[in-house]
């Protein structure tokens, strides 16, 4: 940690959304090994906050506590909580990118996006930028597991969510991502090769020709639709939807966006 290389482009995305005013977050060219074990990797983490977060800067490490949090598929996401001065805690959450994820997550395009989401009432607040990753406003709240996604009134009120997550205005291409999306997953899904004999004879089980017959339909199908193009979520899985079950309505977070 501590070199200023630019892993992928939130230092320019930081510094250009500053310079028109329309939000305020921190950043840091520091970044942080994913492939150490927690304990190795909590003095880093600890560093970091205190390079983004002034008022922490000349706090003792002790005061800082580092724990890994469940959900996220392509990131390794971290709940950082400090006791202050005042001897309130206060909690954020570190988010770690996945190694290689920009193959598949267009990082600028995901960090542009998270601050007018966080704006329309989804997910955490961004409240700073680092080499590989972001540090977000923590969500008191759990992830839902596949089972809960059964159940007729959360997933109908994934529903409403997903209806307002749609109408949310990203600016940008508003050119269909879904079939870029879905070619670029085919071509690494169909390529894969696995050390574990147990692993690729799973795989080489799966007829790629019938998954690609499948998709030139759907495509078709979809196209006589003309639904409009909107911002999607796109990796909605049961680990990426959080729910505070202590309050009486139902209160949902979108991550991973």
């Amino acid at each position: 940690m501590g070199a200023a290389k630019k892993i992928w482009n939130e230092m320019e995305v930081a510094a250009e959304a500053r310079e028109n005013g329309s939000t305020e977050f921190l950043s840091s060219p520091l970044i942080v090994d994913t492939s150490l074990s927690l304990p190795l990797m909590t003095p880093r983490v600890i560093a970091l906050c205190k390079d983004l977060f002034k008022q922490w800067s000349k706090l003792d490490d002790s005061r800082f506590s580092v724990d890994t949090v469940s959900g996220g598929i392509t990131n390794l996401l971290l709940k950082v909580t400090v006791k202050e001065e005042s001897g309130n805690d206060v909690s954020v959450t570190v988010r770690l990118y996945g190694p290689n994820t920009d193959i598949v997550i267009n990082r600028q395009r995901e960090l542009q996006a998270i601050k007018y989401l966080s704006a329309a009432g989804f997910g955490a607040k961004l409240l700073a930028v680092f080499g590989n990753g972001m540090v977000q406003s923590f969500i008191n709240a759990r992830t839902l597991t596949p089972a809960d996604m059964r159940n007729p009134k959360l997933a109908a009120e994934i529903a409403k969510q997903l209806r307002r997550f749609h109408q949310v205005e990203i600016p940008g291409s508003k050119e269909p991502q879904l079939w870029n999306d879905v070619s670029k997953f085919f071509e690494k899904a169909s390529s894969l090769k696995f050390d574990e004999i147990e692993k690729q004879s799973m795989y080489e089980t799966i007829s790629f020709k019938e998954v690609q017959k499948e998709i030139v339909e759907l495509k078709e199908l979809a196209g006589h639709l003309n639904a409009p193009v909107v911002f999607s979520h796109n990796d909605l899985l049961s680990g990426n939807i959080m729910v505070n079950d202590e309050q009486v309505a139902l209160n949902f977070s979108l991550v991973d966006t």
